[in-house]
């Protein structure tokens, strides 16, 4: 197979002055927690992952925020706020990444009104006492002594910064953070100096870039992080901050702008996923140039690839971009791609599933396509050291768990056999690419497809085969190691984890009863009116609705959770989801279980009252926990023949668990 021809980006790979450093291209991987630290310092997980980012030919990151006051903790893996403990470590990583040609930053960070007195165990000091869109807690509104005192508090953590080898810091003033609330006439209702014209409402933004100035001199960079938000008048809006940027411009008080989307009134867009377009912040960044003549401008939000962002770059609408999901996905995105090679790039999904999935649980962030994310050093990075014996693999399945397996075997210096009993690669990941706005799916799986061919595998398709079949081909190949990753099928009985006793659904032998893979498949010939049974509370029900009800049937859910997406929330994509299918017509019952089926509809019974109610439907489609497909492994053992699993066929999950399987056992083998 020819390669393909070399994509040249000479935009982004341009170099750029930013004070007293020269970036070595435009690419920068911003500020996001990871939530790593441990007992408040960072460690070696924080280390590996950022340096991983380094190697990976990223120029500038930008640390996670650190809390600049005792009342702005806010999650369990917060660096300490207040302390030079933190110093020594913070200086381990700085170091490390400089030694890679990196400059780094250090974001500061309040949330002011929406702390977490369940880390911070303070009240949340804000302008004017507002309530948090955190959680129900009011917040306290802070007298002069005490926005004083956070004014210090950003200074000191500045020189904290610069201690530990920072070359600059970068002010948390996005998402409807303390700074913006200052900035906003809704959350700063004060009528002393702090309040009212827009230089006051700038007093708390500009006290603070003149006390970090004063203290840590002219060759350190401040930057500052800004957002906008259309989703209601009284958010941040792009002529507001345009007027700000240009005011701190015009004095000449910040190196640097970067604006993203959404905050607290709107969060979908805060870390948009799928649904969303790409490049949502790169019209941003291009307004915000044409006020600002000194301060440089960065593009965020949803920028996922180096195609997207060289042309923002090119078109001139940002002087950097920020991708950090695509970095996250794939570390060495920038040195693959100023190869010449953005198609080896391993793309970002967009789903949120382990980046904010996890970091919404408190937990440290992963990614679901990468595993590798924040176990780099236990795992020595995303790269593989070759294997000490080189043997010969047969991997029979080829979703996503055989997928991966095959790959980072094959990359590891093994010959591997690939077989899949259908047309195409993927499983039951490859429907779930069909969803609505999810071809990033595909495209992940197009790029398996590419790695796979340039490492030699050899893929066979529509190859099923019986346990006699895999023996006789192990046989003929030599194989000295057997993996089975056959995923999983539907149950087929309708089972309802709020049903306990009730093992199969009355009716679910009735010819109009279909899974949703049955209907991604296209297999499936629903009626106009569907009844969708939604046990899982994810992307399989969720999406499959999405997909019906833009076909123009009429759907109804049905769901034993609170709402629909119940298990999207960690993402930010359960609003978006539920917002769609009301659009598009779709109805549902929540905490909900449906009792019986028969051809004609079901009945549905309240889970807090038991009243049951008919509902006329043409269709059932279950979306429903699956059953391992592990009739082959069992054979197989029966007949002395060891294998290894990973994937669905050990248990049936999701996505991120079987890549997760596929790189470890790829990696042991």
């Amino acid at each position: 197979m020819p390669l393909e021809p070399l994509v040249v980006m000479n935009a982004l790979f341009t170099p750029l002055t930013l004070r007293h450093k020269t970036l070595k291209n435009r690419i920068v991987f911003g500020a996001h927690t990871a939530n790593m630290a441990v007992d408040g310092l960072p460690g070696a997980r924080h280390l590996g992952y950022y340096l991983e980012r380094a190697k990976g030919g990223t120029a500038m990151i930008v640390v996670e925020p650190i809390p600049i006051h005792r009342t702005a903790v806010l999650t369990r893996g917060n660096m300490r706020h207040s302390d030079d403990a933190i110093i020594a470590p913070l200086k381990v990583i700085t170091d490390a990444c400089h030694d890679e040609g990196v400059v780094m930053i250090q974001q500061l960070y309040s949330a002011g009104q929406h702390g977490d007195f369940d880390n911070s165990f303070e009240p949340s000091w804000s302008p004017s006492g507002l309530p948090s869109y955190h959680d129900s807690d009011g917040s306290h509104a802070m007298q002069e002594a005490e926005i004083q005192e956070l004014i210090v508090g950003f200074i000191a953590a500045a020189v904290r910064a610069q201690k530990s080898g920072f070359d600059g810091v970068e002010l948390y003033g996005a998402y409807n953070g303390l700074i913006e609330q200052f900035w906003l006439p809704w959350t700063n209702r004060r009528t002393d100096r702090w309040g009212g014209s827009l230089e006051n409402r700038l007093r708390f933004t500009t006290q603070i870039i003149q006390g970090i100035r004063l203290a840590v001199g002219n060759d350190f960079i401040i930057g500052l992080n800004a957002s906008i938000d259309t989703s209601t008048p009284v958010a941040l809006q792009l002529d507001a901050l345009c007027e700000i940027a240009a005011w701190l411009d015009q004095r000449h008080m910040i190196d640097y702008i970067s604006c993203g989307t959404g905050g607290y009134f709107n969060f979908p867009e805060l870390m948009p996923t799928f649904q969303f377009a790409d490049k949502l912040g790169a019209p941003l960044a291009e307004a915000l140039k044409k006020v600002v003549q000194h301060a440089r401008v960065q593009a965020e939000s949803h920028i996922r690839t180096p195609e997207g962002a060289n042309t923002t770059i090119a078109s001139g609408q940002a002087d950097m971009v920020s991708i950090v999901r695509g970095q996250i996905a794939d570390p060495h995105l920038a040195n693959k791609a100023r190869a010449g090679r953005p198609q080896d790039v391993r793309g970002c999904i967009s789903c949120n599933q382990m980046c904010w999935g996890r970091r919404s649980r408190d937990y440290w962030i992963s990614c679901l396509v990468n595993p590798s994310a924040g176990r780099e050093f236990e795992w020595g990075g995303d790269r593989f050291t070759p294997a000490k014996t080189k043997k010969t693999i047969l991997v029979i399945g080829a979703g996503p768990a055989g997928l991966e397996t095959a790959r980072v075997a094959a990359e590891r210096g093994h010959r591997v056999t690939l077989v899949e009993a259908t047309p195409q690669l993927g499983g039951a990941f490859r429907l779930a690419g069909l969803q609505p706005r999810r071809g990033q799916i595909l495209e992940l799986l197009d790029w398996y497809e590419r790695q796979l061919t340039q490492l030699g595998v050899s893929i066979e398709r529509n190859t099923p085969l019986d346990a006699l079949e895999v023996q006789t081909l192990q046989k003929s190949l030599a194989a000295d190691e057997l993996v089975i990753t056959t995923g999983s099928q539907p149950t087929g009985t309708g089972f309802q984890r709020q049903l306990p006793a009730q093992d199969q659904l009355p009716g679910i032998e009735l010819p109009n009863v279909f899974s949703i893979e049955d209907v991604m498949n296209r297999s499936a010939r629903p009626g106009k009116q569907v009844i969708l049974l939604d046990d899982t509370g994810d992307w399989r029900g969720g999406g499959t609705a999405w997909h019906l009800a833009e076909l123009g049937h009429t759907v109804t859910i049905i769901t034993s959770w609170p709402m629909v997406g119940f298990w999207i929330q960690r993402t930010a994509g359960d609003a978006p989801l539920r917002s769609r299918l009301q659009r598009l017509g779709a109805r549902w019952f929540t905490e909900s279980a449906l009792t019986q089926w028969t051809a004609q509809g079901g009945t549905l019974r309240n889970l807090l009252t038991g009243e049951e109610t008919w509902i006329d439907a043409d269709a059932l489609v279950l979306a429903t926990t699956n059953d391992p497909d592990n009739q082959l492994a069992h054979e197989l053992n029966g007949a002395g023949l060891a294998s290894h699993q990973a994937g669905d066929n050990v248990a049936a999950r999701l996505a991120v668990h079987a890549i997760y399987e596929g790189r470890v056992l790829g990696m042991r083998l």
